[in-house]
């Protein structure tokens, strides 16, 4: 069966109890259909980046999923339907993740993915470009 990860996010006044149900309610239609929940993971209340429908912040949810293709067109034709979700988003994956997603692990268990500017010479051939560029204003003042 194909694997899938969907993100919910619900609207921010609504209860963690009344999360927790909807994310039921939205499983009950996977496990009927055949397929299994691999993980949920709550993400609890975050800022949005934007307003949606006069919300700034929502409940976040993560549903990793081993189901067949109608099972998930029904869970998202109801979650279209739920005036408590704000926006959910589906994708397809290769493998399920194992363990806690980046979004639950603290800034010390991750890996590190800034890039050191003296590692990879980024920055390098802008501070070239400049000297190069003087140069020639020095060369056309010299010449008048």
């Amino acid at each position: 069966m194909p694997l899938y990860e969907t993100v919910i996010i619900a609207r921010q006044d609504i209860s963690t109890q009344q999360v927790e149900t909807l994310t039921e309610y939205m499983s009950s239609f996977i496990t009927d259909g055949g397929g299994s929940v691999a993980k949920v993971e709550n993400w609890f209340i975050r800022n949005l980046a934007y307003k949606i429908k006069k919300n700034r912040k929502g409940h976040y949810v993560l549903l990793n999923l081993d189901t067949p293709v109608d099972a998930m067109r029904e869970m998202e034709r109801n979650l279209r339907l739920n005036e408590d979700v704000l926006r959910h988003m589906t994708i397809k994956v290769e493998e399920l993740e194992e363990g806690d997603s980046v979004m639950l692990q603290s800034r010390s268990a991750r890996p590190d993915r800034r890039r050191d500017s003296d590692d990879d010479g980024y920055y390098a051939p802008a501070a070239k470009a400049d000297e190069e560029d003087t140069a020639e204003t020095k060369t056309d003042e010299g010449e008048e």
